[in-house]
């Protein structure tokens, strides 16, 4: 038995008996279901003015469960959906589900990617942007027995210019029609799936940082257990509203704004995609109470000229997810809006959260490091950090954080070797580096791939971001590691400045050589204009790494 048997931080919880037990474990249709039969009249759509009761989703998404099932959709079929946060999404995602579909979230994103994600899923059918559909996704759909298209201007009385002007009103792609074949199918239905906690309920895709994304396997078990997590943690319900700052297609945007919406009842405010005027706009009208995305959205609203504390005034909590939050940022947002941002931990293979800081409480900063906790283990979830021969390690010793849960994805689809590798009888091994102090907080340290040996030192590229985002110029920082002769590898900070700021290079390595160690700090720091990301907001090292290494190259021919 180790002290992580005895869960540190069921005791951090203290009183609060609600994180204390064990979450439900239901299903995405069960918890559907009890919206719409508990507050059929409340909002579950804001969409730029235009609004959907429960019911009323319901009804469409009956519609379009009933038309799948026409076209020969039954139970087990995986469909994939392309799409941005519209309304189509939930329309379609509850269909699928309905019809007794698995989902495959699709990153808008992709391009040639497309054609490894529906060949590995097998995935029968797509719901897609019809101008995705025409300008890049007609290419991969062969294999396909059903295209269905939408229009982003379908729904939405008060679309922004700067995103929507770029749409037609109109396209003609042959493909069945979302929108229209709701409207058809309407008063149709199709039998109740009949879903256990056990069945699969999404196919996930990793990032693919290296080679070919995985599917993860994320069953309902897990998409209703870490879903119903935000209205506990929170004390949300039908009066409540959420902003998707994430997209929805992201493991984070999907379970922790979209199907945490449906398992408090609370409507879901979607802005098609992230842009901070826009979004800023929407907090005014929509008045969502939550939110949670990744800190470079973050950074984007703090340097937006219309951001202003008012914007923020109907908020009750601000979560950070899917990348790491430097306590900069933190403090920054709170000195300028009163909201204290909380951040959460977790990948796709875990269903998304894993490890949350609770409302009302803030995360401890690591006194050494200076790194924010990313938070406290779920009840539902056992923490462990292991070495580098699988041994337990002690409090404050850096190792790989491993989780087990019901929210663990069983396996990897197609892929036995890489789920007996990273899923060892049910363990997740997560490849992130990290520690757990006394009391059960998790700090994440950085991810395994990522750490630099500069002249036989550790460096951790998180650290070094950390102290960048410490001075006032700097709006964004990645720092990433390129091979050098004599140290091994060369520290390299990437930089992009506040609007107005100037700062010379050595200001910058000087500023860092204050507040680190030497080895630490940067030898080389490149300005650019902004910093690479996914559409889910993480910043991409591996192309910077890339760009880095090719100008040391070049600079040593």
């Amino acid at each position: 038995m180790s002290w992580f048997d005895d869960r540190p931080w069921m005791k951090t919880y203290g009183d609060r008996e609600e994180l204390l037990r064990p979450i439900p474990e239901s299903t995405t249709t069960a918890l559907f279901d009890r919206a719409v039969q508990n507050h059929p009249d409340r909002p579950a759509i804001k969409y730029y003015g235009w609004t959907a009761t429960w019911s009323e989703l319901n009804t469409m998404a009956d519609a379009f469960a009933a038309f799948l099932a026409d076209r020969g959709i039954t139970r087990g079929d995986r469909v994939g959906i392309y799409l941005q946060n519209v309304p189509h999404y939930s329309i379609a995602c509850y269909g699928i589900w309905k019809a007794g579909g698995t989902v495959v979230p699709l990153n808008p994103m992709y391009r040639d990617e497309l054609a490894h994600v529906l060949e590995d899923s097998g995935a029968k059918a797509i719901v897609v942007s019809a101008a995705a559909y025409l300008d890049r996704v007609k290419p991969y759909t062969e294999g396909l027995d059903l295209v269905v298209t939408c229009n982003e201007k379908d729904y939405g009385v008060d679309l922004p210019e700067a995103i929507f002007d770029a749409f037609a009103d109109t396209y003609t792609t042959g493909c069945p029609d979302l929108a229209t074949v709701v409207t058809e199918y309407t008063g149709k239905s199709v039998p109740d799936p009949g879903f256990t906690p056990d069945d699969e309920g999404i196919i996930g895709y990793t990032s693919g940082t290296s080679g070919r994304s995985k599917g993860a396997q994320v069953t309902h078990r897990g998409l209703s257990v870490n879903s119903q997590m935000l209205g506990i943690n929170q004390g949300y319900n039908e009066t409540n509203t959420i902003f998707t700052l994430a997209p929805v297609f992201h493991i984070t945007g999907f379970v922790c704004q979209f199907l945490a919406a449906t398992a408090c009842a609370a409507a879901l405010s979607m802005n098609y995609r992230f842009d901070p005027a826009s979004a800023l706009r929407t907090f005014r009208t929509d008045q969502p109470n939550y939110m949670a995305g990744p800190s470079t959205a973050y950074m984007a609203l703090l340097a937006h000229p219309d951001f202003s504390a008012d914007a923020f005034a109907s908020f009750t909590s601000v979560m950070s997810g899917g990348a790491p939050l430097p306590e900069a940022i933190v403090q920054k947002f709170e000195e300028r809006t009163g909201h204290y941002i909380g951040q959460g931990y977790g990948l796709t293979e875990t269903t998304a959260q894993c490890v949350v800081v609770p409302k009302g409480m803030r995360a401890p900063v690591d006194p050494e490091s200076g790194n924010l906790s990313c938070g406290l283990p779920l009840s539902s979830v056992m923490v462990r950090v292991r070495g580098e021969n699988g041994e337990e390690l002690g409090p404050r010793e850096v190792g790989e954080i491993c989780v087990t849960g019901p929210m663990v994805v069983p396996e990897y689809i197609n892929n036995p070797p890489a789920t007996a590798e990273n899923i060892p009888n049910g363990e997740l091994k997560t490849g992130d580096v990290g520690f757990m102090d006394e009391d059960g907080w998790v700090f994440i340290v950085d991810r395994k791939k990522d750490m630099i040996n500069a002249s036989g030192f550790k460096v951790w590229p998180r650290e070094v971001e950390d102290a960048l985002y410490t001075h006032p110029a700097v709006l964004e920082a990645a720092v990433v590691g390129v091979p050098d002769e004599y140290r091994g590898e060369n520290v390299v900070a990437f930089v992009s400045l506040q609007p107005g700021a100037s700062v010379t290079e050595a200001d910058i390595v000087a500023y860092c050589r204050e507040h680190l160690a030497a080895y630490k700090a940067p030898r080389i720091v490149r300005f650019v204009e902004a910093l690479p990301k996914t559409s889910s907001g993480k910043i991409l090292r591996r192309e910077m790494r890339q760009v880095a290494a090719a100008e040391a190259q070049t600079a040593s021919a």
